[in-house]
């Protein structure tokens, strides 16, 4: 089951990025880090996915995060080739960008997103190794990439490459990621959490303050005041994470909401750039300013619009990349089960399914004939297979068994149609045995040399017969 309260903050990070682009606010980049935890969230699923299907888990997160990319690489770089752009082997960055995948100079700006990707594969194939290491030396794992990044911004390391830098601004939220998944933020005591928290707030606002970028406090200017004051971010809003929000359920267009741009994240954050840089010049033509809110407004609200309508025309890629059925907006109601048919006679009652994500309301199955059980005459003794006919239309052979011995009769337990057949107390269903009856339930030949069937079996295959449908 989805973690809602994670899928909430994806949630508010996606939406604050595309905010970010169109209206250049930074005071929204220390406000809410969104790339930041983006990344420790991503990491959280990679911890699990490597533990649920180890190394098999590199091939499910490629597969689901580059079908997406590629529908963006066959609409723009044809556009950017008949505008400028030199052809030549670097253009297949695009299908695996490890590095900068090459663009003209409009296409330089519109998907600039990209680096998002180009980190991602970066830190997804080092998790194999990077996991195993955090688990054998969590702190001294966590702390090597800020080392890293201090090495780097105190000139150490004038050359350092671009994922290299980013290992030291961004791994760090990926291994925090590690660190949630883990359990080991949810076991630190207020003490230890909120002081850790507080001390590098502050280490992260004095660099700030202290070394601001060409557009001032923005922290995509400042590598090391962004990790810094990321990672106190996601210490609090991991650490101290409710194990879900059942109260998003309740809220159902906001629900859908939340459910809708989790499952186009992708979508959304690639081509929300490309509209912005279509959409800049014309605005500015009517003359709605990017200093005037009004058209700040307009613009933010065009972009949505406009991004709505590409997520609606090849969203749907990313439900073929997860291997989940293709849905124009994702989230609605589920189609009910078809009918269950098992017998002749007979109906199963209607069994209450719990709240299916994003659906937010109960649903019965509908109900389907059933055959009627048969009932063992006494307990521990063979009993003829009367449902045999049953057995023969569901593909199970019928057995001809001998009748059952004369002797004392003892009341009929009753088969439950769902579920386990009723017994004693703390017997799960089956009834006592003593060593006579152990010596029965391993015998299948009877004295006439016929099949018998011991009474348990036969309510378990009753039981069987029911449930198959």
């Amino acid at each position: 089951m989805r973690n809602r309260y994670l899928d909430l903050l994806r949630f508010l990070a996606i939406l604050r990025v595309v905010v970010y682009h169109v209206t250049g606010w930074a005071s929204l980049t220390l406000v809410f880090p969104a790339m930041a935890v983006m990344f420790a969230l991503a990491g959280s699923l990679m911890a699990a996915s490597l533990d649920r299907s180890g190394p098999a888990a590199l091939l499910r997160r490629l597969r689901r995060l580059l079908p997406s990319l590629w529908v963006v690489a066959v609409v723009l770089v044809p556009a950017m080739l008949m505008t400028g752009l030199s052809p030549g082997p670097k253009v297949l960055l695009w299908l695996f960008p490890v590095a900068d995948p090459p663009a003209n100079h409009w296409g330089a700006l519109a998907l600039s997103p990209i680096w998002y990707l180009r980190d991602y594969l970066w830190f997804l194939l080092a998790s194999p190794v990077a996991l195993w290491l955090f688990r054998r030396a969590p702190v001294a794992t966590l702390a090597l990439p800020y080392a890293l990044l201090l090495v780097i911004e105190l000139g150490l390391l004038p050359a350092a490459p671009v994922p290299l830098r980013e290992f030291g601004v961004y791994f760090g939220a990926w291994l925090l990621g590690f660190a949630h998944h883990d359990g080991l933020l949810r076991r630190l005591t207020n003490r230890v959490l909120l002081p850790t928290a507080l001390a590098l707030a502050g280490a992260g606002a004095a660099w700030i303050v202290t070394h601001p970028g060409p557009r001032g406090f923005d922290l995509n200017d400042i590598d090391l005041g962004n990790a810094l004051w990321s990672a106190a971010f996601i210490l609090v809003l991991l650490g101290r994470a409710p194990a879900t929000a059942h109260w998003i359920e309740r809220r159902r267009l906001f629900s859908r909401a939340v459910t809708v741009l989790n499952r186009r994240a992708l979508t959304v954050y690639l081509w929300h750039m490309s509209f912005v840089v279509l959409l800049t010049p014309l605005v500015d033509v009517v003359g709605w300013s990017h200093e005037d809110p009004f058209g700040l407004a307009i613009r933010v609200v065009l972009v949505f619009a406009l991004v709505g309508v590409v997520t609606l025309l090849v969203g749907w890629v990313e439900d073929v990349a997860a291997r989940r059925r293709p849905e124009l907006v994702p989230g609605g109601r589920r189609a009910p089960r078809p009918a269950r048919a098992v017998g002749a006679a007979g109906a199963l009652p209607p069994r209450v399914v719990g709240p299916c994500l994003g659906d937010g309301d109960d649903r019965q199955e509908p109900a389907g004939p059933v055959r009627p059980a048969p009932v063992a005459a006494r307990r521990g003794v063979p009993v003829p297979l009367s449902s045999a006919p049953v057995a023969a239309d569901r593909g199970v052979p019928a057995v001809p068994v001998s009748p059952a011995p004369a002797g004392p009769r003892t009341p009929a337990r009753p088969v439950r149609t769902l579920g386990v057949p009723a017994g004693p107390a703390g017997t799960a269903g089956r009834p006592a045995t003593g060593p006579g009856e152990k010596r029965r339930e391993r015998s299948t030949v009877g004295a006439a040399g016929r099949a018998v069937v011991p009474a348990p079996r036969v309510a378990e295959l009753a039981t069987v017969e029911i449930n198959a449908g």
